[in-house]
């Protein structure tokens, strides 16, 4: 619930409280619900059960509508707002709804800019993606795709496609992912698609050792997002001023001679 009333993107009715709750552990959220203008009641426990509608509930509810989910259009304005090259991830044949919560939570860990799902994914229920995203399903921006005509906008935009593929000739650590890119993770019982396949720049696959000829979703994105994020992060430091004055002092080091009393 906090990082919801933070992020601002629901719109909170009011926020439900046990009569008698231990004031200290819901301090933050009274804060910032007077910040946001949202009403705090309190209320005896069996109208919080009745909202609950049986889910454990710990004494706090908050009446909220649902986080709105981006379109393509809204997508292509939060790129035009983006620093620096984005890097987006698209999901398909989600099954579990933990699942997704835990790829969501993985995928604003490694800098994802926003996730994008086709549409049929939001028949889960919010409630239980939220739970295992552990507040990144309040934060990161998610996408309703209908079709793949918005990954052609991200083409045109210079946004690399790179679909991951088990029978790929490249691994994932061939490609540059300092670009702006989408990465492209398959369900596990049909992969990507091929109407998705179709408007793909690059196949890639995930080097592994053993028997095993797939991974789960969720750990294949959390791979690909962070050799992604290894790659961002080796380039960000390579081109950073101090290790330019570091590469300048070795570079001086080296062309001293032994015995020269110009040389520290």
């Amino acid at each position: 619930m906090l990082a919801a009333l933070a992020a601002s993107q629901r719109r909170f009715h009011s926020i439900l409280l046990r009569r008698g709750i231990h004031a200290e552990s819901v301090a933050d959220i009274v804060e910032l619900a007077e910040q946001r203008h949202v009403p705090v009641r309190f209320v005896e426990e069996g109208e919080l059960a009745a909202h609950a509608h049986g889910a454990t509930h710990g004494g706090v509810i908050a009446l909220c509508g649902p986080k709105p989910r981006l379109d393509a259009g809204e997508l292509d304005a939060l790129l035009d707002r983006t620093a620096g090259p984005p890097l987006l991830l698209l999901l398909e044949g989600v099954d579990d709804a933990r699942n997704l919560g835990f790829t969501i939570r993985t995928a604003e860990a490694m800098g994802v800019t926003a996730m994008l799902i086709k549409r049929h994914v939001w028949d889960f229920d919010a409630a239980e993606v939220a739970r295992p995203a552990s507040g990144a399903y309040e934060r990161l921006p998610l996408v309703q795709l209908a079709d793949a005509g918005a990954l052609v906008r991200l083409g045109a935009r210079g946004i690399r496609r790179i679909a991951c593929l088990a029978n790929a000739k490249r691994t994932i650590h061939e490609f540059d992912l300092t670009r702006p890119t989408l990465l492209v993770i398959g369900g596990e019982k049909r992969g990507v698609s091929g109407a998705v396949r179709s408007v793909c720049d690059a196949f890639a696959t995930i080097p592994t050792v053993g028997g095993a000829s797939s991974l789960p979703l969720s750990h294949a994105a959390a791979i690909v997002c962070a050799e992604a994020l290894r790659q961002r992060r080796a380039a960000a430091v390579a081109q950073s001023p101090q290790s330019e004055t570091h590469a300048s002092i070795a570079s001086g080091a080296e062309n001293c001679e032994a015995g020269d009393e110009n040389c520290g």
